[in-house]
C-alpha cells in the first residue's frame, strides 16, 4: 500500500497517510491517537488482532496496542470509573484499526453486516471506535459475556436472548456504562462501540 491515500479513488475514500496525520495533530491536538494502557486506570488489555486468535488466524497487528483519539479516550476514562463501581474494569480487544488491516478484514469476511468495505473505511480507523469485554478488577479474569469476540452469529447481538444471567447482567454494565459516557454501541456487536464525535476524525492509515 502506498504511503500517499489522501487522494480519492473509485474503490475507496480519502485516507490519511502517517505524514499527514503527524501534519493534522500539530494544527489539531484533539485528533491524535492516545495509548489506553497510558490514560485509563486499571485497563485491560487482549488485543487479539496482534495474535493468531483472531477471525483471519494470522496476526494483524505488529503490536499490541489500543489507541483513540484523544476525545474519546478521555471519555473512557469516566466508563472506566463507571464501572468500578460494579468491581468490574474494561477489557480491550481492539481499538485504532489502521485502513490496511480494514482492507484485510474485508477480504475475509466480506459481509458488511460485520465489517467495514475498504470504500467507506471503518470508524476503528478513524480512532473513535473499540471492542470490548469487562473483566474482575480484584482478579483481572474476564468475566462471562454472551459469546466470544469476533462470534459472527446472532447470538453476539445486544439484545439476543435467551443468555445466562450473569451475562446479560455484564452486557448490561457495559452498556449503561459506555452509554452514558459519549459511546454507541453496534447492536450487531454487544461488544462495539462508536464514540459519538466519530464523524470528526479522519481515516488514518497509521502503522501501530
Amino acid at each position: 500500500m502506498t504511503e500517499h491515500l489522501n487522494e480519492p479513488t473509485p474503490a475507496g475514500p480519502r485516507v490519511l497517510s502517517a505524514a499527514e496525520y503527524r501534519q493534522l495533530v500539530q494544527r489539531h491536538p484533539d485528533h491524535a491517537l492516545v495509548n489506553l494502557a497510558e490514560v485509563v486506570p486499571g485497563l485491560r488489555l487482549d488485543i487479539r488482532y496482534a495474535t493468531p486468535h483472531n477471525l483471519l488466524g494470522a496476526p494483524l497487528y505488529a503490536r499490541a496496542a489500543a489507541l483513540l483519539a484523544r476525545p474519546a479516550a478521555l471519555d473512557l476514562v469516566r466508563v472506566q470509573a463507571a464501572l468500578a463501581r460494579h468491581g468490574a474494569g474494561l477489557l480491550v480487544y481492539d481499538a485504532y484499526r489502521p485502513y490496511r488491516a480494514t482492507v484485510r478484514l474485508w477480504e475475509k469476511v466480506q459481509d458488511e453486516q460485520y465489517a467495514a468495505p475498504p470504500w467507506r473505511g471503518s470508524r476503528h480507523n478513524r480512532g473513535a471506535s473499540l471492542d470490548v469485554g469487562l473483566v474482575d478488577l480484584a482478579t483481572g479474569h474476564p468475566l462471562p459475556m454472551p459469546t466470544e469476540f469476533d462470534d459472527l452469529t446472532p447470538a453476539a447481538h445486544t439484545a439476543y436472548e435467551p443468555v445466562s444471567a450473569p451475562a446479560r447482567r455484564h452486557r448490561g454494565w457495559l452498556l449503561a456504562a459506555m452509554s452514558a459516557h459519549g459511546f454507541v454501541n453496534y447492536p450487531g456487536e454487544w461488544w462495539h462501540f462508536d464514540h459519538h464525535r466519530w464523524a470528526e476524525f479522519d481515516l488514518l492509515d497509521v502503522p501501530l
